[in-house]
């Protein structure tokens, strides 16, 4: 008889990796791996390869960079979206598109069982949840953080010591990350602490001001429609707009932000959100809308 299929969001990073050998020794089943490159810096050869090892099935990398400017990113910079007055909607925007690729992996798998790495005090597993089952009802969502016996990533460390699972992560590097194409966050370590400035040494993505050039770039951004189409009057496709204001932002020490953000469970959470190119797109897009909207409009 065959087993079980259940498909995981994998990333390759503690979380995930821990699911995937415990998902096969509390279920017995086949898991396939399922990461997408919505625009962070990895070496997705390498993430199919971890997964393997660590013993799934398959492994599938789905491109969604694309997909995820054009049909989220630039609806909401249209809409000049911002959460509670400072936050770019990075992480939020992207996991409704993750979920559809998990969605339609599933079915292509004849799998109705779909596992995520969200904690139960966060908004992904809302994102990730309400959009799997709005696309498919009969899918069985499995949420190990709601379920298991770990408390925290020191506890999953341990576990994957104990079963040799390749991580990155020790007791004193184990700040949470998700990165894409629009924005990297951090969180958790000693974040937890509002009372902590952070160190900039978290930065993965952007220089601080302190170390930006004191001499200034300019960048020209042609907008058609609402929408980016050029910068420096050179036309681009969505991805390599981004990727170019991204390393502009990010020398410049441009779109890095410290807060506190309430969650939708009701929680306070702190982040430190480095969105370079975001930064610039949003701002210089709010310009357009003051320049060619009348008052009403705006407001």
């Amino acid at each position: 008889m065959s087993k079980e299929k259940i498909v995981l969001a994998y990333s390759g990073g503690l979380d995930t990796s821990v699911i995937l050998t415990w998902l096969i020794e509390k279920y017995d089943c086949e898991v396939i791996a399922v990461c997408c490159n919505a625009g962070q810096r990895e070496d997705f050869n390498a993430i199919e390869e971890k997964a393997l090892a660590t013993g799934a099935s398959k492994a599938y990398t789905v491109d969604i960079r694309e997909e995820f400017i054009t049909d989220y990113i630039y609806p909401t910079l249209k809409a000049s979206a911002v959460y509670e007055n400072d936050y770019l909607l990075g992480t939020a925007m992207a996991r409704p598109l993750m979920a559809k690729k998990l969605v339609e992996i599933a079915l292509k798998e004849d799998s109705f069982m779909i596992a995520h790495g969200c904690t139960g005090k966060g908004n992904d597993q809302v994102r990730f949840e309400t959009t799997i089952k709005a696309l498919n009802p009969a899918m069985q969502i499995i949420a190990p953080w709601r379920t298991w016996d770990f408390q925290s990533r020191e506890d999953l460390i341990d576990y994957a010591n104990k079963y040799d699972i390749p991580i990155a992560q020790t007791a004193a590097k184990i700040y949470s990350r998700d990165e894409n194409i629009w924005h990297m966050s951090h969180e958790g370590g000693n974040l937890e602490n509002p009372w902590n400035e952070h160190n900039p040494d978290i930065h993965m993505l952007s220089l601080t001001p302190e170390a930006a050039p004191d001499i200034p770039s300019y960048v020209t951004i042609t907008f058609e429609k609402g929408l980016p189409v050029a910068v420096d009057d050179k036309e681009l496709d969505p991805i390599q707009i981004l990727t170019q204001l991204n390393t502009v932002g990010s020398k410049n020490g441009v779109g890095t932000i410290d807060i506190i953000e309430n969650r939708l469970v009701g929680m306070k959470s702190r982040g430190v959100y480095e969105t370079p190119g975001g930064t610039i797109l949003f701002q210089a897009h709010k310009s357009l809308e003051k320049l060619i909207l009348d008052r009403d409009t705006i407001s």
